[in-house]
């Protein structure tokens, strides 16, 4: 419920589904004198912003590859670019133009060609360019799109991933003298997967021949009748997939279950498929688990999700993700690595009690990796121990960078390294990373002419004493121009997830500067819950939706609001998913707190959730079970406390957002919420978006979310 990723924005782009050449888009990003003059950030300033996407460093250091995306409203969609920086001068230029979407660039082992998927032919399909900018040349040229790809460090091969059609579900191909009926039949879970239905297509992954100016029509190794998905449904994150470095062997993340059992596990798994023989090991179950004096990892202590392979520089080792719990998403993200000669495999973070993210090998023994760390994100190091010794004893993890930001993602080359960095106030740009110290400097200005004429708010870090006497991190993000003389209306944010952390990074979709810069003091705490303070407080949350965390809520808009500039006869309370579950609970159990409230995509009727949503997995772990498990003592506290249940005692006026599209949370839920508010003669209203599912990604449906966002928040908390 949790994970977005910048795939799920394609739609948006137009980079899927193609038919056509594409037409040329032309973006004005110049703000207006009106714009200017105002110097404050609306959704129509945010949506001339260009949004930096993947990023990498040449082989040798010297430049650095990455794409913008940029949007036009009144055409409804964006376009994607690929740029490419000298490191040296900082200059930059455009490897392509706005007349197609260009992503995922990436470069050859070598440095001189850059292989990049575009939609200019008609459909997405790989080509090559190269380095300087020139001589493009399409080297697929399928019948389906390719959406993902990888060229072997050699040069000689290529994986790629493609839509399989594995089952037949649709009415018309199981009755074939039926081709009008438009009916989908299934005799297990799961039916349906995040915004899509199974119609019986699966992604596949390829591998295929490469001569330099083809890759040709590749052996799926996955299986043709192989009902499951490579990479994993449903963000099909190409990171998931990874080549040695001899260009012998593929690693890759599979869950390969089926069914009931598929809809409640997270038992996801590494694979290594060797090109030679055609032969498949599966990594997580290993020969030898442990060497002498070290952890020993059974078999059994792998049944949760288990991603991300990345093979050492000489092939010996790969590095990944791991989780312990099975069926539980937002489980600790441990550090593995496997030894592909003895087999062994270890848990190399046990002592740190953060995730391991984004890893990345120095060497042979030494990893990099990006940690939550107090509701941020930094890079870290670790040193792998000598052979013979323990991973983890303790942990070696240095963390490398500090200070208030998220960096997102970075890519590492010699002693170079270049992260993608954000912060509440400002949004992704690059920035080169000291090694030794963790010393930043900015070396990207993409949105350099939003900044010079919009102001931000400040961005205070508040430590807040919970009901259990704990410290809580809250962000509270003042009014540009704040006036302490003033009184102003403050909004509580509940963030979602449930496990996601209230970071100090750049949102396109709820946006604190944002909602500052139209008057609101934002209050956005890291309640119980949240990643990134410790396994303890992240857990604490499970079982328990109504309990610690619906207090530190309170905790932190109740302290913020004893400021003498805080109006508390002015508060709003807003959310999404989970969030949007706590704005429904609150709804009854606020004793007169909030004037008004915003709900999007929340849950609030645990039972028809159960029934409704498609990875059970999930609420089977934060429930505690199903609703009918009467000897369940933790399920049944969960389903007692289900917002539905307190609606006798709504008294706010309440604004719901769902998307027809949502198969997490269904919009069902919404609709229930909807009709229990005007059935008790609250003021609600209902903007429901027919194409878009658990977020809002188009730009018109954006721009209509926030008119509608902000037109609430000021009929009902503004307005004394």
């Amino acid at each position: 419920m949790k994970k977005i990723l910048r795939l799920m924005a394609f739609a948006a782009l137009g980079l899927t589904g193609c038919t056509g050449r594409p037409q040329p888009l032309e973006t004005d990003h110049a703000l207006t004198a009106a714009e200017i003059e105002a110097g404050i950030l609306t959704p129509e300033v945010m949506w001339k912003m260009g949004r930096a996407g993947s990023s990498s460093l040449s082989p040798d250091g010297s430049r650095l590859l990455y794409t913008v995306t940029n949007y036009d409203v009144a055409e409804n969609r964006g376009v994607t670019q690929i740029f490419v920086q000298e490191m040296a001068t900082k200059s930059v230029r455009a490897l392509t133009d706005a007349a197609s979407n260009n992503a995922d660039p990436k470069w050859s082992a070598d440095g001189r060609t850059i292989y990049f998927l575009s939609d200019r032919s008609g459909s997405q399909q790989l080509w090559r360019m190269d380095a300087a900018g020139g001589d493009a040349r399409q080297l697929t040229h399928f019948d389906k799109d390719v959406e993902g790809y990888g060229i072997s460090p050699r040069g000689d091969k290529a994986w790629y991933v493609q839509t399989v059609h594995v089952a037949d579900r649709r009415s018309s191909d199981l009755h074939k003298d039926m081709d009008k009926s438009k009916a989908r039949i299934y005799d297990d879970l799961m039916v349906r997967h995040w915004d899509y239905w199974d119609e019986g297509d699966y992604r596949h992954l390829f591998v295929a021949d490469f001569d330099g100016r083809e890759v040709k029509k590749g052996v799926d190794i996955i299986g043709a009748e192989a009902a499951y998905d490579v990479p994993l449904a449903p963000y099909f994150d190409m990171g998931e997939i990874a080549w040695n470095h001899a260009g012998t062997m593929l690693a890759y993340t599979c869950k390969p279950l089926a069914g009931k059992t598929y809809a409640e596990s997270t038992d996801s798994d590494i694979f290594v498929y060797t090109l030679e023989s055609g032969l498949t090991q599966n990594i997580c179950k290993p020969r030898n688990f442990g060497r002498e004096g070290a952890p020993v990892i059974e078999p059994a202590a792998m049944p949760g999700y288990d991603k991300y392979p990345v093979w050492s520089p000489d092939d010996t080792k790969i590095a990944f993700r791991s989780m312990r719990q099975a069926g539980y998403e937002a489980d600790k993200e441990r550090l593995f690595v496997y030894d592909c000669r003895t087999g062994d495999l270890q848990d190399c973070t046990p002592h740190f009690d953060y995730n391991a993210m984004n890893v990345v090998w120095e060497g042979n023994e030494t990893l990099w990796f990006i940690a939550p760390i107090e509701a941020t994100h930094q890079i870290c190091r670790l040193r792998l121990p000598e052979a013979g010794a323990a991973c983890g004893t303790p942990d070696p993890v240095e963390v490398v960078t500090k200070g208030d930001h998220d960096i997102t993602a970075f890519s590492k080359a010699g002693d170079r390294i270049v992260a993608e960095l954000a912060t509440i106030s400002s949004a992704t740009e690059f920035y080169e990373v000291n090694p030794a110290d963790g010393a930043l400097t900015q070396i990207s200005a993409i949105n350099k002419p939003v900044y010079d004429h919009i102001r931000m708010g400040e961005v205070q870090k508040r430590w807040v004493k919970t009901t259990d006497g704990k410290q809580m991190l809250t962000w509270v993000i003042l009014p540009p121009d704040f006036d302490p003389a003033k009184k102003y209306p403050l909004l509580l944010y509940c963030q979602g997830g449930p496990q996601s952390v209230v970071s100090n990074g750049w949102s396109y979709r709820w946006n604190y500067q944002l909602m500052a810069a139209q008057g609101y003091v934002v209050v956005a705490p890291n309640r119980r819950g949240l990643p990134s303070f410790g396994q303890e407080w992240l857990e604490q949350i499970s079982g328990d939706y109504s309990g610690q965390n619906i207090r530190d809520y309170l905790s932190a808009i109740d302290d913020v609001a004893r400021e003498p500039w805080a109006d508390r006869t002015r508060m709003g309370c807003v959310g999404a998913s989970y969030g949007g579950y706590s704005v429904y609970y609150l709804a009854g159990h606020h004793e007169g707190r909030f004037k008004a409230f915003i709900a999007h995509c929340g849950i609030f009727d645990f039972e028809s959730m159960y029934g409704e949503t498609e990875e059970l997995f999930f609420i089977n772990h934060d429930y505690g079970g199903p609703y009918w498990d009467e000897r369940n003592a933790v399920a049944q506290r969960s389903y007692a406390h289900s917002p539905h249940k307190f609606v006798a005692r709504w008294d706010t006026p309440i604004l719901i957002f769902t998307g027809e599209r949502d198969f997490r949370i269904p919009y069902t839920q919404s609709l229930e919420a909807f009709t229990a508010a005007r059935v008790r003669g609250i003021p609600a209203r209902l903007v429901e978006f027919e194409n878009e599912a658990h977020q809002v990604f188009q730009p018109q449906n954006s721009l209509v979310w926030n008119r509608e966002f902000f037109a609430w928040l000021d009929k009902y908390v503004k307005q004394r």
